[in-house]
């Protein structure tokens, strides 16, 4: 125990004086700060309203009815609505020079022309005039049967009420704040996953590690590092999820209006719990494979090449979750198989549990499998740690260092 302690706590404090490490928490930390102050220093900022004649013009002709005339303005407030009675060939010329940028000519409740030079792939000009003319010609209809203007406006304006009665979960409010835990999880192990890789390959390419493995026992190294790899990302994660909470919660009233920010920071509780759980173990597995990995190779160079299999399984299990995630259906067959195998199961079975209802004796069989998998791993990957530092030249291959993991070497 006093050699896992001396070394985690070698390691812990080696991420913590580490300045790019420190610099990068910070810089996070800051950018959040802006971002969540940001609509403070919108609405302290007086909008100047843009003159009109700055705005693109839009040419407007025809037989056009009144309630139309009255409602355009506002309904193309980004342009500067100019009537005219001018043809479709004079309008043309005009917006081909480039003194106005679209026009409409219309023939009563319909459009016989929209002019333009080019149609942008976000242009909705269209589809806004149908609606105004949708909306206008009910409006003049029921006006004409004898409806008062708000009696007209209380029919086109009518919406149900509906009660939402669900014995699950809204995905919609739990969408957003399940996938930034899952990409946070993603570019977490992916990042200090490499740092453990770079640890043990760097103190074998120094061979500092002949000295190391004898007077230490690889499980005390193995577990030190990767342990301590953890806590370092947690507390980055902490840190800055922590600051986003506290931003968040001194300009609250501000982001009042804003539902998709408000569903990120409404995560419940119990949520909260299992989001740790699965982070930890999840870390804890992947870490230890890096570990192992790293292990193997003889030089630096080496190191992506021998960490490749564990990363391709890793972005497969990634985008299996996301794929799920983003049709709606987080609940289907791959998904509850994934939930069970314990490289998957750590995103697989959050998102299962943040996105429906998946019963509490599946969430414990998940967490036990992935708890004993985890010290298994471990324990393996210490050997396979032990095994691989003291070979040198070319890579070996996997095989001849399970072998040599068995054969006791």
């Amino acid at each position: 125990m006093k050699q896992f302690g001396t070394i985690f706590n070698f390691e812990l404090k080696s991420y913590f004086s580490n300045k790019v490490f420190v610099g990068i928490t910070i810089f996070l930390v800051v950018i959040i700060a802006i971002l969540m102050f940001f609509p403070r220093f919108v609405d302290v900022i007086p909008e100047e309203e843009e003159p009109t004649e700055n705005l693109p013009i839009m040419l407007v002709a025809g037989d056009i009815p009144s309630s139309v005339m009255e409602s355009i303005s506002d309904t193309f407030s980004n342009y500067n609505v100019v009537f005219s009675d001018e043809s479709v060939e004079s309008m043309s010329k005009k917006i081909a020079n480039d003194e106005a940028e679209c026009g409409f000519v219309f023939s009563g409740y319909s459009i016989c022309s929209y002019i333009v030079n080019n149609i942008s792939m976000y242009d909705n000009n269209i589809a806004l005039a149908s609606e105004l003319i949708s909306e206008s010609f009910r409006f003049d209809k029921l006006s004409e049967s004898g409806l008062t203007k708000e009696e007209s406006l209380n029919i086109l304006t009518y919406e149900p009420e509906i009660e939402t009665v669900s014995s699950g979960k809204n995905q919609r409010d739990n969408f957003f704040y399940t996938y930034i835990m899952i990409f946070a999880l993603y570019i977490v192990i992916l990042m200090y996953g490499q740092m453990v890789t770079m640890s043990v390959a760097t103190e074998k390419s120094s061979r500092a590690m002949e000295l190391l493995i004898t007077s230490a026992k690889p499980v005390s190294m193995m577990f030190g590092k990767v342990i301590a790899a953890c806590i370092a990302g947690f507390v980055q994660l902490v840190a800055i999820f922590g600051a986003a909470l506290l931003f968040f919660n001194i300009n609250k009233s501000y982001w009042a209006d804003d539902e998709i920010i408000n569903s990120i920071f409404d995560m419940p509780f119990d949520l909260f719990i299992y989001m740790l759980i699965f982070f930890i173990l999840g870390f804890l597995i992947y870490a230890f494979l890096y570990g192992a990995m790293g292990s193997t190779v003889s030089k630096l160079e080496d190191v992506n090449t021998q960490v490749m299999p564990v990363q391709i399984m890793f972005i497969i299990m990634f985008f299996v979750v996301m794929f799920s995630l983003g049709s709606g259906n987080s609940d289907n067959l791959l998904m509850k198989i994934c939930s069970f195998i314990p490289l998957t199961s750590p995103m697989a079975m959050f998102t299962r549990i943040a996105m429906t209802s998946v019963p509490l004796y599946e969430i414990i069989i998940s967490i036990v499998i992935l708890i004993l998998t985890a010290f298994a791993i471990g324990v393996l990957s210490a050997r396979i740690y032990r095994a691989g530092v003291l070979m040198y030249g070319n890579p070996p291959k996997f095989s001849t260092v399970i072998k040599n993991v068995f054969k006791g070497k």
